[in-house]
């Protein structure tokens, strides 16, 4: 089993090599597999991909992102400026319902408000946005609209575990309960835990995904 130390040096290794994020003001910190992200980055995309690649290390439980997004002067924008950007983005985005959605802009962090159909529309949009130059920070207060029937949701979220190359279906236990899926079960890595997550909110009519998944190194 790795150690700590092991995790924090794979992370800042991984951190490093990603040349998507400058890594020289992020701190890495490790207790018992949780890891704690701190520091800066220059853009909200730099913060999603920090902790995504600290999810994918090996060892890792759970991770807390505390990083800052400052942005340079070169990426600043109005509020204003954003705002009709995140509205452009969503409009020409053929996956997102942008006529339902609502965009809210204060001091560079958008806020979305409305309804969809589909939980991988709700997270469409965000990664929408996020990418936008000038965005500090998303809340996603958007609500899916569940369809009106619902049937062998169960069966065929564990089908689709079950030709998921990445998860170990048999140890993963799926419950419904109205339009909300229980998770159950453990796997051997944080971007298992993730994954199934994933696929259970591509199930007809899921409006929320309650994960109880233990990582168990």
């Amino acid at each position: 089993m790795k150690t700590d130390t092991d995790i924090q040096q794979h992370i800042i290794d991984q951190l490093n090599w990603e040349p998507s994020i400058d890594a020289s003001h992020i701190v890495v910190a490790v207790r018992d597999g949780v890891v704690t992200l701190n520091g800066a980055v220059g853009t909200l995309t730099e913060k999603w991909e920090a902790e995504h690649v600290a999810k994918t290390i090996a060892g890792v439980r759970a991770v807390a992102d505390e990083l800052d997004v400052r942005l340079p002067a070169a990426n600043e924008r109005t509020d204003s400026d954003i705002a009709r950007a995140a509205a452009l983005a969503l409009e020409w985005h053929s996956a997102v319902p942008h006529k339902r959605i609502t965009v809210t802009v204060r001091e560079g962090w958008i806020t979305l408000e409305g309804t969809v159909s589909w939980p991988y529309q709700k997270t469409t949009a965000e990664e929408v946005v996020r990418t936008l130059m000038g965005v500090t920070g998303v809340t996603n207060q958007l609500v899916i609209e569940p369809l009106a029937e619902v049937h062998e949701v169960s069966n065929g979220i564990a089908a689709a575990f079950q030709r998921h190359a990445a998860l170990t279906a048999n140890k993963i236990h799926v419950e419904v309960r109205g339009a909300t899926v229980i998770l159950r079960g453990d796997v051997h890595a944080w971007f298992e835990r993730t994954e199934a997550e994933r696929v259970a909110r591509s199930a007809p009519g899921i409006t929320a995904v309650d994960n109880r998944i233990i990582v168990t190194p």
